[in-house]
């Protein structure tokens, strides 16, 4: 806008009334949405010393002209939501298929990144933005795909994008299961003991460093006091999650320790912290089981009906703010079997701090999945990832038992310093067994 004195209302308002994109973008944000064409605004001209009539003309074209990029900006948001939302409405097509549109997306994002990268021309607002949200419709076309393709055939999925795995951020990726990190080549500490034969390989990413929240702070110190209750008083002074692990270790070497006094242990700190309010309402609410109330029939007193269809997935989205204290970020993804109500934690807290599958099979793995399926109501499988410190949460999905889960290895951590005190203390008992 180019002006010799102070500009009129009606031009600070052509100039300054808020575009779609912005509004639009705060949906893009959610899920992709459309990449808007940039369009051209000509200068307008205004001379304090003209008359009401010529300031009334100057005005008419800057009016059109916004008129114009509304309209073409409500054309991209069309196409560009056809082109993110399409796969939820077409029907299916053969894997192959998929996999080669799925590439073709690839090569169309990283071309639109090449372009945002080398642009010089900050100035126009409008171009960049656009890139940026076509890209992000292009990323949501390709997640769809992928989910597809899990439903259809889980062995082609996880092909695809191993294939695809330099070129697609894992946080992209639907599920990343059984999925390898790119580039990670598991150590395993050579050794000419044969009992060390079937050691499973330690992580060799880097640590991940936790930035606790003052709600994670919190649950952390009631889970810790809840420990102390309900392990008859094993304390510990060490500060934070490294004093909840040493608590956890030093329970579980205890004399003839039973894993079912672990998970126990587990099950009822779990309940603790929940309250009394939440698992009856979470039975009701979510797994559709009918209270044994008075004024309900005898003959349907607890039976379930559910759980209801939304139950995997809001529990899914509620469960990373209200567990992160023990297994660190994570984030909502798909099951296995391609549907909503997955999760998958980032790097486990418990795991990495611990380095100890014991610790992980009867102080978290069983005993959560035990608590979900006895005190909640829904089904729930843990699938940890020792070589990468993932776990991937799956809500509604029945859980195989370890010893015939043929992604739960066998055999104990190269580093565990819990196996490391059992032989110190001279005890033939295996804390990774069931």
């Amino acid at each position: 806008v180019q002006y010799a004195g102070s500009p009129p209302a009606t031009h600070c308002f052509a100039t300054m009334h808020p575009r779609p994109i912005a509004l639009l973008g705060l949906l893009a944000a959610a899920s992709p949405a459309c990449a808007f064409l940039p369009s051209s605004t000509a200068p307008v001209s205004f001379d304090s010393s003209t008359s009401s009539t010529r300031l009334h003309q100057s005005s008419v074209p800057a009016e059109n002209d916004l008129l114009t990029r509304l309209q073409s900006e409500a054309k991209e948001l069309a196409s560009c939501a056809q082109l993110a939302f399409g796969p939820l409405f077409q029907p299916d097509s053969s894997v192959s298929t998929e996999a080669t549109e799925i590439v073709k997306l690839c090569d169309e994002i990283d071309e639109l990144g090449t372009k945002e990268r080398s642009a010089s021309d900050k100035e126009d607002e409008l171009l960049m933005e656009s890139i940026q949200l076509k890209a992000k419709a292009l990323k949501f076309r390709r997640y769809e795909l992928l989910a597809r393709m899990m439903r259809a055939d889980y062995d082609a999925y996880v092909a695809t994008a191993s294939f695809l795995g330099s070129r697609i951020p894992r946080m992209e990726l639907p599920n990343v299961q059984d999925v390898p990190y790119p580039d990670l080549t598991p150590v395993l500490e050579a050794s000419s003991s044969a009992e060390d034969a079937d050691l499973v390989p330690d992580c060799t990413m880097e640590p991940m460093k936790y930035n606790d929240s003052p709600l994670d702070k919190l649950l952390l110190k009631i889970f810790r006091n809840l420990v102390v209750k309900n392990t008859g008083g094993v304390t510990s002074e060490k500060p934070g999650i490294e004093g909840l692990l040493e608590q956890g270790r030093t329970f579980m070497l205890k004399p003839d320790q039973t894993s079912e006094a672990q998970h126990k242990m587990v099950r009822d700190t779990l309940g603790g912290l929940m309250t009394p309010v939440l698992p009856p309402f979470y039975r009701i609410f979510m797994s559709g089981i009918i209270p044994k109330a008075e004024w309900v029939p005898e003959d349907l007193r607890g039976k379930q009906i559910g759980p209801w269809f939304y139950a995997p997935f809001l529990t899914s989205f509620v469960t990373p703010t209200f567990f992160a204290f023990l297994v660190g970020p994570s984030y909502p993804n798909r099951r296995k079997d391609g549907q909503p109500g997955g999760l998958v934690v980032e790097k486990c807290k418990f795991l990495q701090e611990s380095g100890c599958k014991g610790l992980c099979l009867h102080q978290c793995k069983l005993p959560a999945q035990q608590f979900f399926k006895d005190e909640l109501g829904l089904s729930l499988t843990l699938s940890p990832n020792f070589e990468t410190q993932e776990c991937q949460w799956s809500f509604n999905e029945e859980p195989l038992p370890p010893q015939d889960d043929p992604s739960f290895p066998k055999g104990c951590l190269v580093g565990c310093e819990s196996r490391k005190q059992v032989a110190e203390m001279g005890l033939k008992s295996d804390i990774c067994s069931v």
